[in-house]
């Protein structure tokens, strides 16, 4: 009721709908406890602790729980779709008043908390008055967070615990999604048709998808259910790269503003930057998505059992994990990858030390996985690796008022890219402001120099050989944050493949035949512990080829797959096929077709006109054979090409595809105009010509 006496349908039917739940609950402790459980027989089959749907309606009836059959039909009903209580032995029939086999699902749950009497959840281990802050002078230098007390957290948890910061609403909703504490594991009884062990992209994918189609299955993880994507890759990146851009177009990009008619009072110097706020947007956003990936919607609503604990191979067709043999017809390897740290002095313990250690200052040594824990902007940071990850964290950080040295050791940055495109980016982030040093020749060694620098930063001296002029120099940097992004290794140590016939290798990871099927027939692999393509869209449909090829005889080829991939710096830079160096390392002839945004429409008004369509393509044909955009949302417009890559479509043909005007994708359009152009041979123009005439 709101406070004049009006009733609040919203809260009331809120609270209709908890009291129905309550109701529900109620119901199911009693139907659990009172229905006839035990192994049954069907024809040769033996069903193992079950009971048949007509006598569960003899007890609903008789003991009052329902009215009349018809009721404690849709009760029943209820039960086994709302709640998940139960399912049909072989999931082929709903609940019914019939000689049917049912059996009670454990999928795994969050086991009760005995002081609280609820499901255990990660704020029960705060303990905020272990809190401790580090001051200087008198004052406060870091925020005073809530402290886990590790002595209670369960060993299993532990890893958990203190690599997720600051425990934080957002990071506890997280953690209660992807590693919920007290998890209990199901019990396993019968052999499973999939057992797939890694939670990533690739995992989650395959059990959804063979759970959906009816198959049972486990899925076991032990860090952290949507892997990399979820937690420490794209979607915190993307969050930090908005915030970043957002930055930019107020304050680093006055003199666009001004072109436009766009002034802001006192000038960039009156755009603040509140780092903390844009930390705590980012951890909200990936709370926010996490329930997507959570162990209670694989359980509850997918039909997946999960476990969470670290899985190894028994022999060639069961796996172990916390003390349980799981049975398996196929099996899947999800297991991903993990940051490489450089072999450089100094550099791993100064890492080790950036785990959650409560609220003392601690060196920010980072990889991806740590990154976004930051809560504290740093004055200096310094990259290690010119790849993807490392060129868009460096801009969107000198973009938010963080100084940025890239440094790496091949002379240029994102060496897949092609030279001018590579340099384009790298022209653009200097002018950002960052400094790039690319000529390493070793990475000396890291320490604390013993100075706390205004923000409660850690400082540390940063030394580096470089190549200059023919000479080696050595070069001293002082920073107070470190991201080391020189590459990433696939999680292939520790599963005991050896004893389930798999074969692997520690660099290149599972190996995989182009079905990706290991080299134990019922076992396969996807994503990027066995793939170098590192992409979460890439170990998605790889996930879903796993699920045919495995399941059902199919013939899905990972050489088949057409795989575009774009890089999010400012402009950003997406590719799908062949570049110009592959085609030539082949031996295939091929041309290539230009249209630069300098010279569309839509990108003069928006003043975007750095970039271009790059289009390769069969040298006596349309036929596409490759593609790199440059320029504004480059990473959705490479769709267009890759759709017409795989449904075969020319690049003549694209030339006839209306686009809405103005739009940068008329770019795409107009280089098939171009294709189609060089089919105007002198002989083809003189014949238009005499039919112009005939018609005079």
């Amino acid at each position: 009721m709101t406070q004049n006496g009006q009733r609040n349908t919203k809260d009331d039917t809120l609270d209709d709908d908890n009291n129905n739940k309550d109701l529900l609950q109620q119901i199911a402790s009693s139907f659990r406890s009172g229905v006839e459980v035990k192994d049954r027989k069907y024809r040769l089959m033996t069903f193992k602790q079950c009971f048949i749907g007509s006598d569960a309606v003899d007890f609903m009836v008789s003991n009052g729980i329902a009215s009349n059959r018809e009721e404690a039909i849709k009760l029943g009903q209820s039960l086994m779709t709302e709640l998940s209580l139960f399912e049909h032995v072989t999931r082929d029939h709903p609940f019914a008043d019939d000689h049917l086999f049912y059996h009670f699902i454990d999928r795994g749950d969050v086991s009760i908390n005995p002081v609280t009497k609820e499901k255990f959840q990660w704020s029960d281990y705060l303990d905020p008055s272990s809190s401790t802050s580090y001051s200087s002078g008198g004052m406060s230098l870091q925020p005073t967070l809530p402290v886990p007390n590790m002595e209670y957290v369960s060993p299993n948890d532990v890893h958990v615990a203190s690599h997720i910061w600051p425990l934080d609403d957002h990071n506890l909703q997280l953690l209660d999604h992807v590693h919920p504490t007290g998890w209990k594991d199901p019990t396993s009884q019968n052999k499973y048709d999939l057992v797939v062990i890694g939670g990533g992209p690739a995992g989650l994918v395959t059990a959804a998808g063979a759970a959906g189609v009816g198959a049972r299955v486990a899925l076991i993880e032990a860090n952290f259910l949507g892997g990399d994507c979820l937690n420490m890759g794209c979607v915190p990146s993307k969050s930090l790269i908005h915030a970043a851009k957002l930055a930019h177009t107020v304050k680093g990009n006055q003199a666009a503003l001004a072109d436009a008619g766009i002034t802001i009072q006192g000038g960039a110097d009156s755009v603040s930057i509140d780092f903390a706020k844009i930390m705590e947007r980012i951890r909200r956003i990936r709370a926010g998505i996490s329930h997507h990936d959570s162990a209670e919607r694989f359980t509850k609503e997918l039909g997946v059992e999960v476990f969470m604990g670290r899985g190894t191979f028994v022999d060639n067709s069961s796996v172990m994990v916390n003390g349980q043999t799981l049975k398996f017809n196929k099996a899947v390897i999800a297991t991903g990858g993990y940051p490489s740290l450089l072999p450089m002095p100094g550099l791993k313990e100064l890492h080790q030390m950036n785990t959650n250690p409560g609220n003392k200052p601690r060196p920010y040594v980072m990889t991806n996985e740590t990154f976004f824990n930051m809560t504290e902007q740093p004055q200096h940071l310094v990259v290690c690796g010119p790849g993807v990850i490392g060129v868009e964290m460096a801009q969107s950080m000198q973009r938010l008022g963080t100084k940025v040295t890239v440094l790496g050791r091949s002379g240029r940055i994102l060496p897949k890219e092609d030279d001018d495109h590579a340099k384009t980016i790298q022209d653009q982030l200097e002018q950002d402001g960052v400094e790039f040093r690319l000529s390493v020749t070793e990475y000396v060694g890291v320490v604390l120099t013993g100075n706390i620098l205004d923000n409660g930063h850690p400082e540390m001296s940063f030394k580096i050989q470089e190549q200059t002029d023919g000479k080696k120099v050595y070069t001293e940097l002082l920073v107070d944050a470190v991201l080391v992004a020189t590459g990433r290794r696939p999680n292939v140590n520790g599963m005991e493949l050896e004893k389930a016939g798999v074969e692997y290798d520690g660099r290149a990871g599972i190996v995989v035949n182009d079905k990706l099927q290991t080299t134990n027939q019922n076992i396969y692999s996807a994503g990027d512990c066995c793939s170098q393509y590192k992409f979460t869209h890439a170990a998605d449909f790889m996930a879903r080829a796993v699920v045919r090829n495995a399941l059902f005889f199919g013939k899905e080829r990972m050489s088949q797959m057409l795989i575009p991939y774009a890089t999010f710096t400012d402009p950003e830079i997406a590719s799908v096929g062949l570049y110009g160096k592959d085609l030539d390392a082949k031996v295939v002839p091929f041309r290539t077709f230009e249209k630069h945004f300098k010279d569309n429409d839509r990108a003069i008004c928006d003043g975007e006109t750095e970039g271009m369509v790059r289009i390769r393509v069969d040298a006596k044909s349309d036929k596409i054979l490759g593609a790199t955009i440059i320029g504004k949302n480059a990473g959705n417009m490479i769709s267009e090409i890759t759709l017409a890559m795989q449904s075969g479509t020319g690049l003549g043909t694209l030339a006839s595809v209306i686009h809405p005007y103005p739009t940068t994708a008329e770019a795409i359009r107009q280089a098939g105009d171009l294709f189609n152009r060089t089919k105007l041979t002198p002989a083809t123009k003189s014949i238009l010509r005499g039919l112009i005439k005939v018609q005079r």
